[in-house]
């Protein structure tokens, strides 16, 4: 499959030996929610403070703790320190909510999965996607995803904001996002022989999920990675969409690729030579 349009669904990714010691009982309620949001994690001006990137994995009757991280990432400190940053602010709403508990022992322990894993590393740009799923309580886990863009050369971090800083400058990725993922809805319905009365009702559902999510904010595509030429250049970004935001949770994370033909003419001046058509 061509990396652009395409979308991509993945299940929450686990941390080595996770699957094997988290139960599959859960309860009924919904998930709690996540404290890590979009642009929450922010990389100091100054220099960043040195920060040891160390897998973690603790297990304790009441709760599980599985972190892990490329090592390469600890050769760009300030990235590390926001990959260690956004960690530990999931790990607080975990032991948070475990402390609610008051001793009680859950019907199923509490866990958090995450794991950080090195999308693209080059001279001019380094990018790092987070993945995994906090449990406390209910039906299933609530989805961690998160991604970080890092241009070593500039010794800072790319957002959605810097990189496309026109208001204006979202409706043409939000159009060719959702004709993408409309187009993708509809193959999928043909696949699964949906018709008449069923066909229209997930049609209204599904498209009133796509609207919504790609409503054009820089917000609503803060999550990209970049997709490389084989020159170092950036020839799409694959913005990346959290289970919800465009498509039910069992449909996992969703991904869109949109070429630097449609990103250059709204991309900011500053990050223009990062890009070329592939």
């Amino acid at each position: 499959m061509s990396d652009f349009p395409r979308l991509k669904q993945c299940a929450a990714v686990p941390v080595l030996l996770l699957v094997l010691l988290v139960g599959c009982k859960r309860d009924d309620a919904p998930p709690a929610a996540v404290t890590p949001l979009p642009g929450e994690v922010a990389v100091p001006a100054g220099p960043a403070a040195p920060v040891v990137l160390k897998d973690v994995i603790e297990t304790t009757p009441g709760y599980i703790v599985g972190i892990s991280y490329p090592a390469r990432a600890a050769a760009y400190p300030p990235l590390a320190q926001a990959l260690h940053a956004y960690a530990e602010a999931a790990r607080a709403e975990l032991m948070q909510a475990v402390a609610g508990l008051k001793g009680a022992k859950p019907r199923a322990p509490y866990d958090l999965s995450l794991q950080f894993s090195m999308v693209v590393e080059t001279p001019r740009v380094v990018a790092v996607a987070a993945d995994g799923s906090t449990y406390t309580g209910g039906a299933h886990g609530a989805p961690l995803v998160e991604r970080f863009v890092w241009l070593p050369q500039l010794q800072q971090m790319l957002a959605a904001e810097q990189l496309i800083p026109s208001v204006d400058g979202w409706t043409p990725v939000s159009a060719y996002v959702r004709e993408q993922l409309m187009t993708e809805l509809s193959a999928s319905m043909d696949e699964e022989a949906l018709e008449g009365d069923v066909r229209a009702g997930q049609m209204s559902l599904r498209s009133r999920m796509i609207d919504e999510g790609t409503a054009p904010a820089a917000a609503n595509f803060a999550r990209f990675e970049p997709v490389m030429n084989a020159d170092g250049s950036i020839r799409a970004l694959r913005f990346v969409f959290p289970p919800y935001q465009v498509a039910p949770y069992v449909e996992g994370t969703v991904t869109v690729a949109v070429p630097a033909r449609v990103l250059l003419p709204l991309v900011a001046a500053d990050y223009r030579p990062l890009f070329r058509q592939g």
